[in-house]
């Protein structure tokens, strides 16, 4: 268990990348089913970036928080953004496009966030330090004390969308894996795999509790977090 600084401190870094992350996440499963016919987070107001409407104060605050008590496995969601599969022109192609959509916004936000990583990290290395003073020792200047824990939030981001892009991907619905899948497989199959939906997320959670002691999900997603973020972070820190 964490001590209460070190909480606080990694909070710090962590709170705003995990809100960018599935705020935007969840815009992106809106605008994408708004621009294939189906206006339902437009017209309930989830379509915006304002991060208000989509958290859930379950998932998105109270079990990320104890995730970080008990160093347990990292895990956080935001309310699910509506879409009515009817009103979209074309309801299999366009869900699988719309359940895409939420991972493809993680992947482009790990991407960007390690670009951001490298140009601060050039930064820092050309930022000097302050002239020495009459019994003082040299201190950096104001602009290094921003850019350090904003490159140690970049690389929180990194982390971050990749562990929430390959977790939604796992083809269990309600998860984005599922919808895919749901959408791809033929309609006999598709509707064996919809009737788990309800019964999906306590599936998943009782994996995440179980986990400990089997590890599949440490091994499959730290497997496959590690591959991507080292993919992304190599040729930066190399």
């Amino acid at each position: 268990m964490s001590s209460v600084p070190q909480i606080v401190q990694t909070v710090s870094y962590l709170a705003l990348p995990l809100m960018l992350a599935i705020v935007l996440h969840e815009y992106a499963h809106g605008w994408v089913a708004d621009h294939f016919g189906d206006s339902t987070a437009r017209t309930q107001g989830r379509l915006t970036m304002n991060p208000l409407p989509h958290i859930d104060l379950f998932g998105t605050i109270i079990f990320p928080l104890l995730c970080l008590v008990t160093g347990g496995f990292l895990l956080a969601w935001a309310k699910p953004v509506p879409v009515n599969a009817s009103q979209l022109r074309d309801p299999r192609k366009h869900m699988a496009l719309v359940a895409a959509a939420g991972p493809g916004a993680n992947l482009f936000l790990a991407v960007a966030s390690a670009l951001l990583y490298g140009v601060l990290l050039s930064l820092d290395q050309s930022i000097p330090m302050g002239s020495p003073r009459a019994g003082l020792e040299p201190r950096p200047d104001v602009a290094g004390m921003f850019i350090v824990p904003l490159s140690v939030m970049a690389f929180y981001s990194v982390l971050i969308n990749v562990l929430l892009m390959v977790f939604n991907l796992i083809p269990i619905p309600p998860l984005d894996g599922g919808r895919i899948l749901t959408s791809l497989l033929p309609v006999r199959s598709a509707m064996a795999l919809g009737r788990l939906e309800p019964y999906g997320m306590l599936i998943i959670v009782g994996l995440i509790v179980l986990d400990p002691q089997i590890g599949v999900i440490h091994a499959i997603t730290g497997t496959l977090v590690h591959l991507m973020t080292g993919a992304l972070l190599a040729p930066i820190v190399g």
